[in-house]
């Protein structure tokens, strides 16, 4: 780690309370973070979201060139279509772990042995109210299921994480006893820390951990939550704190309900805010996030972290004065990381009701012309009326009609819309 390990050279710039002696204190994590993918799978059950095996195919490629360490391809047996899509993937043999998902029965690992994958990820109810309420099973019937559907994984050959549905809201005792009994009588690789339902608090993480740990201590353990109170990442990265290795992001958080642990938001935290190492290629965040978004049917704030289609974009007037003093050389100085870091469009000053005197000095400066403050003020009036009128920016364009309208005295100046792309609305 450098000496101002918060600034990075020109890539971002952050706090320097966050590498405080007592601000690390206590953090474990591992020498690098996997991640695991389950867009295709856990982010396919958003509400409305449907994958042909096609959109599965161009997703699975990109995550593989950003750096996805393993991919979860989908539940093959679920349909003809998903088995196809899984084994697209496989065949495809990209540069990247492939697994599949299962419910905890030997048929469902058979169907993912056959698939190819190299793990898969097998789910069980392991909450008792869940499994009474919901399943309407007996207790030991889901113990069993999991013994049995594990042993099976093992004899197929394959990598086994064992996912525990519900295990955030389960009886302590019960879901300790769960996963101890799999891991002696049944297999495991690893053990999925399940919060299905984003119930689980920052500060309960590194507890959960730890009395999992009591039991298992030689088990690896991997982070799988829900972002229903808005806490996905908090949770994430307290697991990976605790010392947890693997954890399962999809990317801009689709998935159900309030969907899963957003990847470009927690990988962005570790390299920037905890200088943690991992494999992912930050800067292919934006495109991978609109190929998603195109394939599902998924529309996300303008403003969202990382990858906000107008996240780097400049409308207050004060920040606009900004920058104009520091684009060219001190960029983050406006913004906590550079848009390359993330595959963004150049930052650059927009136009509309927040403008201020600084965005008319940047616009004129593009369309070459020159005004006084007078003349500033009275464009300014302009833009911010035809604004608030249609409630939208306006194109650098529409701010050149402007003034060729409030500016006649200079009409004999040079102008134009060619202004510099990069900086520009």
């Amino acid at each position: 780690m450098s000496d101002t390990p918060w600034e990075a050279s020109e890539r971002y710039f952050t706090s320097p309370w966050n590498h405080l002696e007592e601000s690390r204190r206590g953090l474990e994590f591992p020498p690098s973070v996997k991640f695991h993918d389950v867009t295709l799978r856990d982010g396919e059950q958003q509400a409305g979201v449907a994958f042909a095996p096609e959109d599965k195919l161009a997703i699975a490629r990109r995550l593989a060139d950003a750096g996805v360490d393993r991919i979860e391809a989908g539940m093959p047996i679920v349909s003809p279509q998903d088995q196809a899509a899984v084994d697209g993937i496989v065949e495809a043999d990209l540069d990247a772990e492939i697994f599949a998902f299962a419910r905890c029965m030997p048929d469902d690992i058979e169907v993912a042995r056959k698939a190819g994958v190299s793990g898969v990820v097998v789910e069980i109810p392991s909450s008792g109210h869940i499994i009474d309420r919901a399943y309407g099973w007996p207790l030991e019937r889901a113990i069993e299921a999991s013994i049995e559907a594990t042993l099976a994984a093992k004899q197929a050959g394959l990598y086994t994480v064992f996912f525990t549905i519900d295990s955030s809201r389960a009886e302590f005792d019960w879901y300790l006893d769960l996963v101890a009994r799999v891991a002696n009588e049944g297999h495991m690789d690893a053990l999925g820390l399940v919060d299905t339902f984003g119930g689980v608090a920052p500060q309960a993480i590194p507890v959960w951990v730890a009395k999992v740990r009591e039991r298992l201590p030689d088990t690896p353990l991997e982070a799988h939550f829900h972002d229903d109170f808005g806490l996905a990442v908090a949770n994430s990265i307290a697991a990976l704190a605790a010392g947890v290795e693997v954890v399962h992001t999809t990317v801009t958080g689709v998935g159900e309900r309030a969907g899963n642990t957003p990847m470009e938001e927690l990988a962005l935290a570790l390299t920037m805010l905890y200088g943690v190492d991992h494999h992912l290629d930050t800067r292919q965040f934006y495109a991978l996030s609109r190929l998603v978004r195109e394939r599902a049917g998924h529309v996300v704030p303008s403003n969202r972290a990382v990858v906000g289609d107008r996240l780097f974009e400049v409308e207050s007037g004060i920040i606009a004065g900004w920058y104009e003093r520091c684009i060219e050389d001190h960029p983050i100085e406006l913004f906590p990381y550079h848009w390359d870091e993330v595959g963004q469009p150049p930052g650059r000053v927009v136009y509309g009701k927040g403008s201020g005197l600084p965005s008319m000095q940047v616009a004129l400066a593009a369309l070459g012309i020159d005004a006084d403050e007078d003349q500033m003020r009275e464009l300014l009036a302009a833009v911010k009326s035809r604004a608030l009128s249609t409630k939208a920016l306006l194109p650098l364009e529409e701010v050149a009609r402007l003034a060729a309208e409030r500016l006649r005295p200079l009409a004999g100046a040079t102008s134009s819309t060619d202004g510099n792309a990069r900086s520009h609305g």
